[in-house]
């Protein structure tokens, strides 16, 4: 290889030769004889991650009068790299550079310079050891010190340039995001500012200028900085194109792309950036391939912003392909194929920023189209309003007049419940009553019916003794001398009815009526007790005396066979209304009874216990019977109004509903206890001794 143009560069690939060792070789004649190595065929040599030492050799001739020539490394991600001379039958070791120590001085440019001591005339084999954790992309240039110098000058010029137009975007894009607060800024601020890190990162200026103090950071800053800049610009794409809405499977897609770059991350902190460079690879090939698929699927439908999203990327991927063919040495490389991929980029930057612009005004002309529409909408409205008030007006006149004749109906219609109401109301009050007046009638029928019988004997034991009496009033009547006989015929009938069993039996008699008058007091006594007509305020009453005499009025219904047991605990003081209380209790017994006699099979001997006992400040009163028991599903509802297990006619379903408002009035509570069918039932009232009167 030969170098003869003093203002010029020479790309040494072609002219090189590569081997690979394990370790670090022995330099020596036999290292420089062996046949390892073999011939490059590209400008700029690519070397995947390996965990190899690469080594390259290449031989010059300095066919100017430059007093020494100068190698440049255009790209710096490596970790180690040494230059060796063999010179006088031994290497020389020229210079070594690396990345993975501290930069203490920063006035080291970021590419890798060396001088490789080669005076004009002279021709010298050398030898390139390279060691690193990432792809190796070995663009080595060959010039004189000016010429090198003008190639790094020109490489910061447009890397400068490069990074001016990502700030200009940026701020561009961040003043419109402040202003319009569309996520879509945020995320392509996001992915420009991430894609010129992951850019510079490669190009080593951010090793120099950034984490030169950490340059652990070194082996995980490039995966990471290129797979957050590929999330952010998938979710960009996602949301500028709309994926979600058009492309749902590509949407799908593009999360697991999404997935894949954070496990490059991933595997890339674990060491494994053989699988991390994979991935990414493969990973952007068909992201690529999808991305300009969607955009030309969703564009076709008329969404522009896809379009400018379409013309960016292809941009970009043209800039990458031109650079891929200049590195393989299918095309010459030049200025314009070496830093297209910068000129790819700033193009995609700027056409992403005019296809949001073009998004604002899209928006905009939709809004100002909506506008429209909605001021014609509502311009047809008003007319249609105006139509419509005078259609309105006349039927809010006629539905007026049907809500009139409505209201009159419907207060007909209530004026007819409220007495439907009161009539069935009435009508328990009435059935009721009815019930107790035939208990009341036979009571007092049995007493009655004693005295009237002892009537009629007496009225004749009474004439026999006034016969008598008769007699005795004639005598005075008559003469002394018929006395005698007559006091012999008068004594002789005395005899005859026998004045002392006479006696005995009006006594007999008079006290039969004594008692059945005296019993016939007593049933009226208890009616008095029950009823408390003259009770209409708050009392304190002894409860039993209402349960007693509820009995009393109920006896007549109640068949032999059943036996009431009291079971009184407690002295039964409490404050109530007496006359509602005891028609609490009538209904309660009266249900008791009658759920044992619609009992199918009966004992010889059935139970209704009354208990009382006071617990804490109240008084609890228990009614249990053994009839038919109540199920879950009427317990459910046995207070509700009109609600009746009985047969049609046999009652109204008021009862209960009147007792459980009684027992709500005086601040109470009733339970019921049941275990099921046939098992009878347990009504527990808990009533307080005191009320406070409302």
């Amino acid at each position: 290889m030969h170098y003869n143009n003093v203002k010029k560069t020479l790309l040494t690939g072609k002219y090189m030769q590569y081997t690979r060792t394990n370790g670090h070789m022995l330099l020596n004649q036999e290292f420089i004889t062996s046949t390892k190595f073999y011939d490059s065929h590209a400008s700029i040599p690519f070397f995947g991650v390996s965990d190899s030492i690469i080594w390259g050799r290449f031989t010059i001739q300095n066919n100017t009068q430059e007093p020494t020539l100068t190698v440049w490394m255009q790209y710096t991600n490596i970790s180690n790299i040494n230059i060796y001379a063999w010179i006088n039958d031994s290497f020389k070791k020229l210079s070594h550079s690396e990345n993975e120590n501290l930069l203490e001085d920063k006035n080291i440019t970021a590419p890798i310079k060396f001088n490789l001591n080669l005076q004009p005339g002279e021709t010298t084999t050398y030898y390139v050891s390279i060691e690193a954790r990432h792809p190796v992309v070995l663009g080595l240039y060959i010039g004189s010190n000016t010429a090198i110098d003008t190639a790094i000058n020109r490489l910061s010029f447009i890397l400068g340039a490069y990074l001016g137009i990502l700030l200009s975007v940026i701020f561009y894009n961040l003043f419109l995001y402040i202003s319009i607060k569309d996520r879509n800024y945020l995320f392509y601020i996001l992915y420009i500012f991430l894609l010129g890190l992951a850019q510079y990162t490669l190009a080593g200026f951010t090793y120099k200028y950034l984490w030169n103090h950490h340059p652990d950071f070194n082996l995980y800053a490039v995966p990471l900085t290129t797979s957050l800049a590929a999330i952010f610009g998938i979710i960009f794409a996602m949301y500028l194109m709309r994926t979600r809405e058009f492309t749902p499977i590509v949407h799908k897609i593009y999360q697991g792309f999404i997935i894949l770059y954070v496990i490059v991350i991933i595997f890339s902190f674990a060491n494994l950036n053989n699988v991390s460079y994979f991935i990414i690879n493969v990973n952007s090939l068909f992201a690529s391939a999808i991305s300009i698929y969607a955009s030309v699927y969703i564009a076709r439908k008329g969404y522009r912003p896809a379009f400018f999203f379409f013309i960016s990327w292809v941009a970009f991927c043209v800039g990458l392909v031109i650079f891929s063919l200049r590195n393989l040495g299918v095309i010459p490389s030049n200025d314009f194929t070496t830093y297209v991929l910068y000129l790819g980029s700033a193009i995609e930057t700027i056409l992403l920023s005019v296809a949001l612009a073009d998004r604002i005004n899209t928006m905009q002309k939709d809004k100002e189209l909506s506008q429209n529409d909605l001021l014609k909408v509502s311009l047809e409205k008003e007319m249609l309003i105006k139509e419509q008030n005078i259609i309105l007006e006349k039927k809010v006149h006629e539905r007026t007049n049907e809500l009139e004749k409505s209201n009159t109906q419907l207060e007909e219609a209530i004026f007819d419940l409220k007495s439907t109401q009161a009539q069935l109301v009435e009508s328990a009050k009435m059935a009721s009553l009815g019930q107790l007046t035939a208990g009341v009638a036979h009571e007092i029928n049995n007493p009655i019916n004693f005295v009237k019988a002892n009537i009629k004997p007496l009225k004749m034991d009474l004439d026999d003794i006034f016969s008598i009496v008769n007699r005795y009033e004639i005598l005075h009547e008559s003469k002394p001398d018929e006395w005698q006989e007559k006091l012999v015929s008068i004594q002789e009938e005395s005899h005859k009815l026998d004045l002392g069993f006479l006696k005995k039996e009006i006594h007999q008699l008079i006290g039969g009526i004594e008692d059945g008058a005296e019993r016939t007091a007593e049933i009226v006594r208890s009616l008095r007790t029950f009823s408390r007509l003259d009770e209409s305020e708050l009392k304190s009453v002894k409860i039993y005396e209402g349960i007693d005499s509820t009995l009393l009025l109920l006896n007549s219904s109640i068949p032999e066979y059943i036996q009431v047991i009291k079971n009184y605990q407690a002295k039964g003081e409490v404050e109530c209304y007496p006359g509602k209380l005891n028609q609490v209790f009538m209904n309660l017994l009266n249900n008791a009874i009658q759920a044992i006699l619609f009992k199918e099979e009966k004992d010889n001997r059935e139970y209704i216990t009354i208990s009382i006992k006071d617990i804490n400040n109240t008084i609890q009163i228990s009614i249990k019977d053994t009839g038919l028991g109540i199920t879950p599903e009427v317990r459910s509802r046995i207070f509700d109004p009109f609600f009746t297990t009985k047969d049609v006619g046999s009652g109204n379903g008021l009862g209960l509903s009147i007792v459980f408002k009684i027992i709500e009035m005086h601040k109470g509570k009733i339970e019921i206890e049941s275990e099921g069918m046939n098992k009878g039932a347990d009504f527990i009232i808990t009533l307080p001794h005191t009320q406070t009167e409302a």
